[in-house]
């Protein structure tokens, strides 16, 4: 794109703001689609909801792939006119990244392991050298050949037995997250006959290179909830249960200690844990719980030398605390304190090595990363520099080494994978995210954190990123991102793809709003079951504080969130809808009462310590009272994209189709409001790296039409 048309696009765009959309201006010659209203009463505490479009909660039914069918139809239509506009934001979105791309080599057991992509490939190549990067390359899965005949295709769940000879490896061919795990003769390239299907896709080696520790899902509502041993060349029928996970709250799943000494079996619901361990050389033995579940303690494990280290709330440790005990003695009362409870800081994970304990903290909603030597030297932080930054630890699977592997990014400096020298204290940058196209310098953009003052006086933090030069005169458009639930931290992160908007003048921004852990555990309690309202309220008041801030107006302001941040689009455009010129949900979780009551429905039990429990009155009430697929009223509504998968195990995709049914017989003005299903995919979109890019050119392009912008 010439800088002539950018700059003329970028001057006009607001001249122009009282002229509708081409997609507002079609609305009166394409008719949209209707959804027939079939009333079904839905009884519970005595009172009556009635629900116009339940019949959509088939997927078999030929009359609902018609109406998924005439939706996809439609947006097609309304949209031809960004067609153009869609090809050039994937060209260059595409354009700048490297197509040919590696991860950072890692070593383990004797092989360096590599993930790479080829020119015009959509999927990964896993790869490995023995002992040294100059070594022959052996391709272990090219899953460009394995995808060849499927619409989706996705590669989890990769295992290499300890005498390197095999690879477990699982497949979903769906989207639905349902696995089938096979195993491959890495040194013949054979695919054994074992088949293990309708698995979670995670599975671990004893060290006998004959055994498989792997989990399997209840067929009808997903949770996995059984642990399975299984024998190399034997079939998956005689395979042996080791643990059923009877409480329907609880989902299981199946690891290996760094250490390699201990297979370990987890078990989790919202505010509690469980593990039972066995010794990886006698995979035929039983498993020792670890420390027997009680209802609020939550806890991890880590073993090394004859100890195991653990994170848990432990005597009310609210942003946890760090514990040590011997391996022989697991229960709680020999469980002694090593790093304490701290009111400000959160410990959210650790990384042992020979030498160091590594621990990754998170204060004033920023992450921060401490090395502690275990000779008595002085501990000390890694430093950086930003407001804006997300670091991490990544792979590190050695004991016996003093570096450290971690990720450093922020809005404005893309990804870099760094090698740091505990004892050196230098580092050394093995690869920084190359941005193609010549055109990027992080030093055209602005990046800033913003604190909003919430209606109750908490203090919300707003992260943000522009091109410099921008002026707070309140004619920016700006999207503005969160999620806000389950204790999921909304690190800010570097977007290669997010250029296309910000060099067109956007601002982006994600609002830490309660319901996630960026400011501590306590943060997330505030943000759940009779405090959620805290998390859209949240997100109201930071839309209000852009807008005062003229940072942008509600003419120019736009709101994006997924899954659970959809069901807080969902919530905002009922609360607030006068705030928003448009609204991005994707996958919007947005019929709760009614998925909450079914707990037939793919993980709802599970839920209830999130949500609440809707069989309970208490919870009902609360429940129905933000519920935004119950609270669509006569009203006018944003400018509306809504996307969903046919074979979205996370969030049924009836309930987004309910949702724009009822908005569409609802809103009393003329935006604009799509549905777009994916008839191939689930809740995490297209499979391929490029065929995501072409989704996410949808939503662009949709942004960038409202704001009139048509290159």
């Amino acid at each position: 794109m010439k800088k002539l048309i950018l700059f003329y696009s970028l001057c006009v765009i607001f001249a122009v703001s009282h002229i509708k959309t081409n997609a507002q201006s079609m609305l009166n010659n394409i008719p949209a689609p209707q959804a027939k209203l079939i009333p079904k009463s839905l009884k519970k505490h005595k009172e009556v909801r009635i629900d116009n479009y339940f019949w959509l909660n088939d997927r078999e039914n030929p009359k609902v792939i018609d109406y998924l069918k005439q939706e996809n139809a439609y947006y097609e239509s309304m949209t031809s006119h960004t067609k153009g506009l869609q090809d050039a934001l994937y060209e260059e979105m595409k354009g700048r990244i490297k197509e040919d791309d590696s991860s950072v080599p890692y070593f383990y057991n004797g092989y360096y392991y590599i993930t790479r992509f080829e020119t015009g490939q959509d999927y990964p190549i896993f790869s490995r050298k023995k002992g040294s990067l100059s070594a022959e390359e052996e391709i272990m899965f090219n899953c460009n050949e394995l995808a060849k005949d499927h619409a989706y295709f996705k590669l989890g769940g990769l295992s290499v037995s300890p005498d390197n000879k095999f690879a477990s490896f699982a497949v979903d061919i769906v989207g639905r997250r349902i696995y089938t795990i096979q195993i491959k003769n890495l040194e013949t390239g054979e695919i054994l006959a074992d088949k293990i299907e309708n698995a979670t896709g995670e599975s671990v080696w004893a060290n006998d290179n004959n055994t498989i520790f792997y989990v399997r899902q209840d067929e009808v509502t997903l949770r996995s909830d059984k642990v399975f041993r299984h024998k190399l060349n034997t079939d998956a029928a005689t395979d042996v249960l080791v643990f059923n996970e009877t409480d329907d709250t609880f989902n299981v799943s199946v690891s290996k200690e760094k250490s390699r000494k201990y297979i370990v079996i987890g078990s989790g619901s919202t505010l509690t844990t469980e593990y039972r361990i066995l010794n990886s050389d006698n995979p035929d033995g039983e498993f020792a719980v670890f420390q027997t579940r009680v209802r609020g303690l939550e806890y991890s494990i880590s073993h090394y030398e004859d100890s195991f280290y653990i994170l848990t709330n432990k005597d009310k440790a609210t942003n946890f605390k760090l514990m040590k005990t011997p391996e022989n003695r697991t229960e709680k009362k020999f469980w002694k304190d090593l790093i304490p409870h701290r009111e400000d800081v959160l410990l959210e994970d650790i990384e042992i090595f020979k030498n160091y304990l590594v621990v990754e903290e998170r204060s004033n909603g920023l992450n921060h990363i401490r090395i502690m030597p275990w000779n008595d030297e002085p501990d000390y932080y890694l430093p950086f520099g930003s407001e804006t930054y997300n670091a991490y630890t990544t792979t590190n699977v050695d004991f016996d080494t003093d570096v450290l592997r971690y990720s450093y990014q922020s809005l404005a400096t893309p990804s870099s994978v760094i090698d740091f020298n505990m004892k050196t204290k230098t580092k050394e940058i093995l690869k920084e995210q190359e941005v193609l196209g010549g055109k990027f310098d992080k030093n055209n953009y602005i990046e800033e954190r913003v604190w909003v003052t919430a209606r109750d006086g908490v203090k919300v933090p707003i992260s943000m990123i522009y091109r410099k030069g921008l002026e707070k005169d309140g004619k920016n458009p700006l999207l503005l991102y969160a999620y806000g639930s389950y204790g999921i931290t909304m690190d800010t992160y570097f977007s290669s793809t997010r250029l296309s908007l910000l060099d067109r003048g956007f601002v982006f921004a994600i609002a830490h709003i309660r319901g996630g852990e960026d400011l501590g555990r306590q943060w997330y309690e505030d943000g759940k079951l009779l405090k959620k309202k805290n998390t859209f309220t949240d997100f109201i008041d930071c839309s209000k504080f852009v807008i005062n801030e003229k940072y942008t107006s509600a003419k120019h302001l736009y709101a994006e969130g997924g899954s659970a941040g959809g069901l807080l689009m969902g919530v905002i455009v009922n609360e607030a809808p006068e705030l928003y010129n448009g609204v991005i949900a994707q996958v919007p979780f947005v019929d709760v009462i009614t998925t909450m009551l079914d707990d037939s429905i793919p993980l709802t039990t599970g839920e209830y310590d999130e949500w609440g429990n809707p069989n309970n009155k208490k919870y009902y009430d609360y429940m129905l009272s933000y519920s935004p697929y119950d609270n669509v009223k006569e009203q006018k509504y944003p400018n509306m994209y809504v996307s969903t998968g046919l074979h979205d195990s996370q969030v049924q995709y009836w309930e987004p189709a309910k949702w724009v049914a009822k908005l569409r017989s609802l809103k009393t003005n003329d935006t604009v409001l799509f549905l777009d299903t994916n008839m191939d995919a689930g809740h995490g979109g297209a499979s391929g790296r490029f065929q995501a890019l072409k989704d996410l050119a949808k939503e662009f392009s949709f942004l960038l039409d409202l704001e009139k912008i048509q290159s």
